[in-house]
């Protein structure tokens, strides 16, 4: 798909495109160029989005089980049959490679957790069945499901919302990032070839006259939200949403801590350090935001890591031979800038460290920091990672857990006890060992302290769409 093909999205609504009098442009990250434009919607579309979802959710939510999961399956082969479309969309809009861990990636993740989502239940649970009576545990959907999605993953993350919703008799109004609504929109579409008309609907806006996210979240007919987002924004969506007592999924920002013991690999470990910080350019919830070396091996870590960067090619998503794309958007690339500028004068740069053309930024490396410094204390959601020296694991433990975040960690040595004991200490929802970031469909994923609510896949993710009701007979 070339630049000069993509044109105006439609929004679906009701299982139709919806007119809308206003748009707003998308641009290409690594180019600046418009690349399509979206519907620029309001509070009449998302009161229609709304409404026919609830009017879809009466004959959705009574389908069989069996019903539901033949229709997710549906969805999930249709994502597929649409894999390469889906990828260079993301990539035109959100300015990651298609190759690599970039666009290609994201959309087979996209399939890969829906079609695991589409084979889980929930079945009925006998908690009695005695001389006393028989008691059932029984799970019902909800209703209307909001969705909110970020800029970073913006089809995968879109799945890992819509999925489980459908799986349990859920219907849907997704409404994706500004930045990144194109794919979203497409997929809505694609969704609704094999789905009843009102199930999946879609809405887009550019936020500024009119700002969905928040009528979403105070909207009376939706039940729940599940928001992907930033520790901010996701603290408003609680706030709106306590009036009508939605139930709230919310994945929000970590500044997740590595620590490398002293009994460690430098050259083993260089390749996974690099990626679980750097995946999608540092533009990633569960990333690894800052690490901690044990003196010992503090700059043999620092040298290997930096060789290993070095060999990264970092341009234009579109081009074959790019591994790192440009940071998505003006706003991020700022704060980026501002924190490395700050960290420079604090640390030592060891790579990188100096801005490129427009939202180009080389992956950086400050080491020299320490906990108190911007760079380590703030999620920088970008392509620049501190790294402070420490000298005793106790204290390594405690500035790891020196953060009102609490999304993943991960401890790096060649003793697995030794990291598991570690482990253990870490004030997070998710610890990895030997790796960073690594989430599974089949695992819950969620955040402690101010990282969220909530938990994301697996049984106990989808759970999390359905109300329980016992029966007693």
């Amino acid at each position: 798909m070339e630049e000069a093909d993509m044109t105006e999205f439609k929004a679906t609504i009701g299982g139709k495109p919806a007119h809308v009098g206003a748009d707003f442009a998308v641009l290409n990250p690594a180019t600046g160029k418009e690349v399509g434009r979206a519907p620029n919607m309001g509070g009449a579309e998302l009161d229609a989005a709304v409404s026919v979802a609830k009017a879809a959710f009466a004959s959705w939510s009574a389908q069989e089980d069996a019903a539901l999961q033949a229709a997710c399956a549906a969805v999930t082969a249709k994502i597929e049959e649409h894999a390469g479309e889906l990828a260079e969309i993301i990539t035109l809009e959100q300015g990651k490679p298609l190759n690599g861990l970039g666009s290609r990636w994201e959309v087979g993740g996209a399939v890969a957790w829906a079609g695991y989502t589409t084979g889980l239940s929930l079945p009925a649970r006998v908690l009695q069945d005695n001389e006393q009576g028989r008691v059932e545990l029984t799970r019902k959907p909800l209703g209307v499901v909001g969705s909110i999605t970020p800029w970073n993953f913006p089809v995968m993350i879109a799945v890992w919302h819509i999925l489980p919703a459908l799986r349990t008799g859920n219907t849907v109004v997704v409404k994706p990032s500004p930045h990144t609504p194109l794919s979203t929109l497409r997929l809505v579409e694609i969704m609704n070839e094999v789905l009843p008309p009102g199930v999946v609907n879609v809405v887009t806006g550019d936020d500024r006259a009119f700002n969905l996210g928040a009528a979403m979240s105070a909207h009376p007919d939706i039940s729940k939200i599940v928001f992907t987002g930033s520790c901010a924004t996701g603290q408003r969506v609680m706030r709106s949403a306590a009036d009508t007592m939605k139930r709230l999924t919310l994945e929000l920002g970590g500044n997740d801590a590595g620590i490398v013991l002293p009994d460690a690999d430098p050259a083993a470990i260089a390749e996974g350090l690099f990626w679980g910080a750097f995946i999608n350019n540092g533009q990633t919830c569960a990333a690894m935001k800052r690490l901690y070396v044990h003196d010992s091996i503090h700059d043999a870590v620092c040298a290997a890591l930096v060789a290993y960067a070095r060999g990264i090619e970092v341009g234009d998503g579109m081009e074959e031979a790019s591994i790192l794309g440009p940071i998505q958007n003006r706003m991020q690339f700022d704060k980026v800038s501002q924190l490395v500028t700050d960290a420079k004068g604090r640390g030592k740069v060891l790579l990188g460290g100096e801005p490129g053309e427009g939202l180009f930024f080389p992956p950086t490396i400050i080491a020299g920091l320490r906990n108190g410094d911007a760079l380590v204390d703030e999620e920088q959601f970008g392509p620049a990672l501190p790294i402070i020296r420490y000298s005793d694991v106790e204290e390594a433990i405690r500035l790891a857990n020196d953060s009102p975040n609490g999304l993943g960690g991960s401890v790096w040595s060649s003793d697995i006890a030794a990291a598991k004991a570690v482990a253990g200490r870490l004030a997070c929802g998710s610890v990895w060992i030997n790796k960073h970031g690594a989430i599974q469909p089949n695992v819950p994923f969620g955040g402690v302290k101010a990282s969220g609510i909530g938990v994301e896949f697996a049984e106990e993710g989808l759970a999390e769409y359905t109300d329980i009701q016992v029966v007693f007979a």
